[in-house]
């Protein structure tokens, strides 16, 4: 019966030792988003208030972050050009751009019904480093206003409002 035990539970365990070995990514916890990102967010010269109900984020259990959280930009410079502060801890592939580690800030702005123009700028000097268009999700369930959902072998999908792209890390 022992015998029997071991194996089923070894059986269990292996998809979560193989998960952790092979860095598959996994949706960060509460407690994990909140050490690792700002209450005020550094942009360019100002510290914007973020809104930690809309954080988001991926890890790999190794203790690397892809993650992002709403900021509240009014009064600020960013208001209209950023609603986002993004940081991510390994280099990634976005459309055909590639973020180094580090953080950003992101905006967004409706093409048509369909589709959304996503900019992704540095946030230490607002230099823009990227554009990807994100399209309309049209599954039914909850709109988040922000969500990074892992997908398969260190690639994501990132969704703002109904609108969603995908983005890889980087070798």
């Amino acid at each position: 019966m022992k015998k029997y035990l071991s194996i089923f539970l070894l059986f269990l365990l292996t998809p979560a030792l193989t998960s952790a070995k092979d860095g598959n990514w996994r949706t960060a916890t509460d407690k994990e988003l909140k050490e690792v990102l700002p209450t005020r967010a550094p942009v360019e010269k100002e510290r914007i208030e973020t809104e930690f109900r809309t954080a988001a984020g991926v890890t790999d259990g190794k203790g690397k972050f892809i993650a992002g959280i709403l900021m509240i930009t009014a009064g600020y410079a960013a208001e209209g050009k950023y609603s986002h502060f993004f940081l991510t801890q390994v280099p990634l592939t976005i459309s055909h751009f590639t973020l180094p580690r580090g953080a950003y800030v992101f905006g967004s702005q409706r093409l048509d019904n369909e589709t959304v123009e996503v900019k992704f700028y540095e946030a230490a000097s607002g230099k823009l480093v990227g554009t990807v268009q994100a399209l309309k999700d049209n599954r039914r369930g909850a709109i988040r206003s922000f969500w990074i959902t892992p997908l398969e072998k260190g690639s994501f999908s990132m969704q703002v409002g109904r609108f969603r792209f995908v983005g890889k890390v980087a070798e």
